[in-house]
């Protein structure tokens, strides 16, 4: 059995890469939405409550962890490693992605405040900058993109993205933030985006053939911490679009 946790509903933006490549597996989905925003908490208050998230998964015969949160990746992932004896898997901006074509174009970087302020993504940013790369802390973007709130995100993009109209690249450092690659678009144009989700799917399906785990009958446990059956729902939705 395979867990993805998020703090919310946008790690789902993951999970729809992991089933493509790897459809026959039982997952299990924690939509932690009581203790969203993750990106504005203090290290150590997030470092609970991703450890009980990921305690629970443990105890429900998870094999393997991926954490769909940049955020939590980036503060809590070496803490949940030297703990848990089995893979995590930790999501991080796809800033290598971009340096790897070696393009020196313009490249904006949008991420939380948590994921930024991270010494994890200081590490990675100082390793792979190309010198051309803005970074964008989106305060309350998650929020918006996990309520839904169309008009809201509009007005928000359009306010704090216009400053960066004419970057060719756009790196989603956080899961919530592809589902609404369109709106990001219309305000900056036809940019080129990137986001974690295929090294994550790259990283799982290593560790699947190292640790021979076999297919199964294909099965999908949706949780949310909140109980929210709307959250449900939509989950459900973004996951077969």
């Amino acid at each position: 059995m395979i867990g993805i946790f998020d703090s919310g509903i946008g790690g789902v933006t993951v999970f729809r890469e992991i089933i493509k490549e790897m459809p026959n597996y039982k997952y299990i989905y924690y939509s932690d939405s009581l203790n969203n925003p993750y990106g504005d908490k203090e290290n150590d208050t997030l470092i609970k409550i991703v450890d009980n998230i990921v305690n629970y998964l443990v105890n429900e015969g998870c094999q393997i962890i991926v954490i769909a949160c940049n955020t939590a990746s980036a503060i809590c992932k070496d803490y949940l490693r030297n703990k848990y004896n089995i893979p995590i898997i930790a999501i991080e901006p796809a800033i290598k992605q971009v340096y790897d074509q070696k393009t020196t174009e313009k490249t904006l970087l949008l991420a939380t405040k948590g994921t930024i302020d991270s010494e994890k993504f200081k590490e990675l940013y100082e390793k792979y900058d190309n010198h051309a790369i803005y970074l964008k802390e989106c305060h309350g973007l998650a929020d918006l993109i996990e309520d839904n709130n169309e008009a809201k995100i509009k007005e928000y993009l359009e306010l704090n993205l216009k400053e960066f109209k004419g970057v060719q690249n756009v790196i989603l450092g956080c899961t919530h933030y592809p589902l609404i690659e369109e709106e990001i678009k219309s305000v900056l144009g036809n940019v080129n985006i990137y986001h974690g989700a295929l090294g994550a799917v790259k990283e799982l399906k290593r560790i699947i053939a190292s640790k021979n785990i076999k297919e199964t009958k294909k099965e999908i446990i949706f949780i949310d911490s909140s109980k929210n059956k709307k959250k449900e729902e939509r989950f459900w939705q973004l996951l077969n679009n």
